[in-house]
């Protein structure tokens, strides 16, 4: 009897064991790269540096309320189901209408204050959206007006693409900012920075979000994160994968993955010797615009980095179509306007006439030599160039030593000035830390990124002048002073110029201050743009993941960086395990 037991016993743990097998083995997955932080240093803390940041797959956590089509003007609605401007004769308001039923991760509820203790702590953190807005209210539980002291044609972008994060995990710290408004405090009360501070330093237990997938930290490796599919998201049934397997790296990291098709799909900067040999093994190669690229940074505290002559010579000095090569094969193109704003966004705000009269910085050394004997620096006996101050010039190069792409890109910069006669040195440093050593003024030049995928130029604007500078609240910054004496506009304040155009609900009406910005940016060069990246995102089609749109689908038009096309993909149920 003792037999039959222990035979009976082994059968059912043999039929447990293959059950369990075939379910693993009945998991679909999709999988994904993205470079992440991991504890200590990574947090969970979504409005605070350092937080575990997974890209394109955000969205599928603490979701936003929309995701926006660039070529057909539309919207893919999420959280919010509707909005209009109001009232309609003078419309001071945008009020939106949120979709009901929702369950966060953790049960609770969405409502309207999640989104007014989500806006409002961003706050805290001078959220550009804050220069129009100046108060967020509830008018029900699903219905949010946000009023405008400066109507803009913004406000819908910054609110609509925002996360929205729980008030059940945040909901402690706006209510603590929430007092301090009531008592007339502002952002620049040291109360209110003191709130800040101890904000940045809170770290929820995991992300929680109301999207189709949720975040166990015992899922989070140094190699690898496995978001899990969300079984009360509201949307279930497009939801194709049950597991989002996201590698953690940059270039060189992916790389190997994808050749072993252990990837589905990344968006990393790929040179042109590796996008060759994923050509070769049968990889789909899409490229989607980024409206954006590498640009030189200077760190205008540095004499004489902080002269527009320098910066001239210097965009003068670099082959772009070459620098453009080098890093990206035809997945870079180099700028055409150097105005700081894509060359396929300009058209439409500037016309054929003011574009004309653009100086292109075409690749001049004698034009470079020409400027800076100019301002009386000379060649010194070595072939370096000397200022007026008798200081050689000579400069470190800071990059993101994991971006292979501006790697590539920095090392030929180096390599073109110092043939030049500015001698200058690569120095590579970890991509997470690089944004901090800007903010802090720790570096002479540095390689980052111009531009935004954003459909109107104040996002590309932000980004050119405001993200990196002493405004941006994170520090010192590239100290490029934004109040600055131009010869065809006198005195302009930038970061005003900035706001203003996206100033009104006239598109047509903002053209004016786009087109003035674009000439200012052109002669002062605070930031010198290298070339405009178009993706070269490998895609492994037919392995674990199915039905890829072609490329005329409209999402492909959008930037794989700010409305990505295959998160759209994920979330309408497009791409589909392979039975």
């Amino acid at each position: 009897m003792a037999r039959h037991k222990s035979l009976f016993v082994g059968l059912l743990v043999l039929s447990l064991l293959v059950l369990g097998s075939f379910a693993a083995a009945a998991a679909t997955e999709f999988h994904g790269c993205w470079p992440y932080l991991v504890p200590p240093q990574g947090h969970f803390n979504t409005f605070a540096t350092n937080n575990i940041n997974l890209g394109m797959y955000w969205d599928m956590m603490e979701q936003p309320m929309a995701i926006y089509y660039w070529t057909t003007d539309d919207w893919m609605k999420l959280l919010a189901v509707d909005w209009e401007l109001m009232p309609e004769n003078n419309p001071d308001t945008f009020r939106v209408h949120l979709r009901e039923g929702i369950k966060w991760h953790d049960g609770t509820d969405f409502t309207s204050k999640d989104v007014i203790s989500t806006f409002y702590l961003g706050y805290l953190f001078n959220w550009a959206v804050w220069s129009y807005i100046d108060r967020v209210e509830a008018v029900d539980d699903h219905t949010i007006d946000f009023h405008m002291h400066r109507p803009s044609s913004v406000v819908p972008r910054y609110i609509l693409r925002e996360h929205i994060r729980a008030y059940s995990v945040y909901g402690k710290h706006y209510e603590e900012l929430k007092a301090l408004l009531d008592q007339g405090k502002d952002a620049e009360s040291s109360e209110v920075k003191q709130l800040r501070l101890a904000f940045s330093q809170f770290q929820p237990r995991t992300i929680i979000g109301t999207g189709p997938y949720t975040l166990e930290p015992t899922d989070l490796t140094e190699a690898a994160v496995e978001i899990k599919r969300f079984p009360g998201y509201w949307d279930s049934e497009k939801i194709k994968f049950d597991v989002i397997k996201i590698y953690n790296g940059e270039t060189p990291t992916v790389t190997p993955l994808l050749m072993a098709r252990e990837v589905d799909f990344a968006t990393h900067g790929f040179p042109p010797a590796s996008e060759k040999q994923f050509v070769e093994l049968g990889l789909r190669i899409a490229r989607p615009p980024i409206y954006s690229g590498p640009a030189v940074y200077f760190n205008h505290n540095i004499y004489p980095l902080n002269r527009k002559e320098v910066r001239q010579a210097i965009a003068y000095a670099i082959n772009k179509d070459e620098n453009a090569t080098v890093s990206l094969g035809e997945s870079a193109i180099r700028q055409k306007y150097m105005t700081g704003l894509s060359d396929n966004i300009l058209p439409i705000w500037v016309s054929d006439e003011d574009m004309a009269k653009m100086n292109p910085y075409r690749f001049s050394l004698e034009k470079a030599a020409e400027i800076l004997t100019g301002i009386g620096f000379k060649k010194g006996a070595n072939g370096i160039w000397v200022d007026d101050q008798g200081h050689a010039m000579e400069y470190d190069l800071m990059v993101p030593q994991e971006f292979a792409d501006w790697s590539a890109s920095a090392q030929n910069v180096a390599n073109q000035l110092t043939n030049f006669g500015i001698k200058t040195t690569v120095r590579g440093v970890t991509h997470t830390q690089v944004p901090q050593e800007i903010w802090n003024s720790r570096y002479e030049i540095a390689v980052q990124g111009w531009g935004a995928g954003n459909p109107h130029p104040h996002f590309s604007y932000y980004q050119d002048l405001i993200t990196y500078n002493y405004t941006s609240g994170q520090g010192p910054g590239m100290n490029f002073p934004l109040v600055q004496q131009t010869a065809e506009f006198g005195e302009v304040d930038l970061e005003e110029a900035v706001v203003a155009t996206a100033d009104g609900l006239d598109s047509e009406a903002q053209k004016a201050t786009v087109t003035k910005l674009a000439f200012i940016f052109n002669d002062l060069l605070p930031i010198v743009p290298l070339w405009e990246r178009y993706g070269n995102n490998p895609i492994v089609d037919g392995l674990r993941v199915t039905n890829w749109p072609g490329d005329d689908h409209p999402a492909w038009g959008n930037s794989p960086y700010a409305d990505n096309s295959v998160a759209i993909f994920l979330l309408n149920g497009e791409l589909e395990p392979v039975k």
